[in-house]
């Protein structure tokens, strides 16, 4: 599979990463009033939106997601990747299980750069055992920092191939 531009060149630890929407100043008014003000409908929305633009992951066995940050999901109420996955698996026909969690406190990745987010999330996650491909799901997909961290974590646990699923993605132009 030819990896796009922003991709090429990089040590990468999924084997894919689609999104349904660009990152655009819309999108993310969106998904901040998901995230922080508690639009926990809009998940059934994004998962719609996904559904009708990415194409159902034939090789995926199971549904898991980025995990949520103690202190950032307490204060949220809920955990908008986690809503997506299982948004996602009722679409798909697929299970979704909390393979990862975290095994420490992260900086917020807000306003990092892409190396700095790299640093932020090396090592930030550990799995559960796993086999075969996982589909791996978060809200926004801005370098790949966050979910190449966990995809090294599912590889590590066992999992063959890890291909990603975001709603929305940020567009280098």
């Amino acid at each position: 599979m030819a990896r796009c531009r922003e991709c090429a060149g990089r040590r990468i630890a999924f084997a894919s990463a689609r999104a349904s929407v660009e990152y655009d100043a819309r999108v993310r008014a969106l998904v901040s009033a998901w995230k922080e003000r508690g639009l926990r409908d809009l998940a059934s929305g994004a998962a719609g939106i996904v559904a009708e633009v990415v194409a159902v992951p034939t090789r995926a066995h199971v549904i898991t997601y980025v995990p949520p940050d103690g202190d950032r999901s307490l204060k949220r109420g809920h955990h908008p990747p986690a809503r997506l996955a299982r948004e996602l698996g009722s679409r798909w026909g697929l299970p979704v299980r909390p393979l990862l969690e975290r095994t420490r406190p992260l900086r917020p990745q807000r306003g990092l750069g892409r190396r700095e987010r790299q640093r932020n999330v090396r090592g930030a996650f550990r799995a559960r055992a796993t086999h075969g491909s996982v589909l791996l799901v978060d809200d926004v997909y801005t370098t790949g920092a966050t979910v190449s961290a966990a995809a090294t974590a599912l590889r590590r646990s066992g999992a063959s191939s890890v291909e990603v699923v975001t709603f929305a993605r940020a567009v280098r132009r």
